[in-house]
């Protein structure tokens, strides 16, 4: 188990770096410290809570896409993500468990969250990013 959480920890520290490194990103602790989330253009896009809470580090994001959402939904212990959102698209997944999702892939999630909530110059900036780097 210990081997998981500091892989988790890895895993959940990579994803947040990746996620601030998006155009115009932001760090907010809107409910206090240990509830870690990243937003553009004052929306969440996603929910990183904390690495040394009770639970298992984790994320949500908000997959609109069947593919990629059916994709994070099949990720051990992942589950629609709380308080209404799971209806709107919002994925929760366990970063600690046997077999969860490589880095890449949770940055690809972010990645396709960030899109859904950013504005269209975010997102043009963003392609014009990677588009350099091709």
């Amino acid at each position: 188990m210990e081997v998981s959480v500091k892989a988790a920890v890895r895993k959940w520290e990579a994803v947040r770096e990746f996620a601030l490194g998006l155009p115009e990103a932001v760090e907010d602790h809107p409910w206090g410290p240990e509830d870690c989330v990243i937003k553009v253009n004052k929306k969440i896009f996603l929910f990183l809570g904390t690495v040394d809470g009770p639970q298992q580090p984790g994320l949500s994001v908000k997959l609109q896409g069947e593919a990629l959402h059916g994709h994070a939904m099949a990720a051990p212990g992942a589950e629609p993500t709380g308080y209404g959102l799971g209806r709107s698209g919002w994925v929760s997944v366990p970063l600690g468990e046997k077999g969860a999702p490589s880095v890449e892939v949770l940055c690809e999630w972010v990645e396709e969250s960030y899109r859904a909530r950013a504005l269209k110059r975010h997102v043009k900036e963003l392609d014009a990013r990677i588009e350099s780097n091709d």
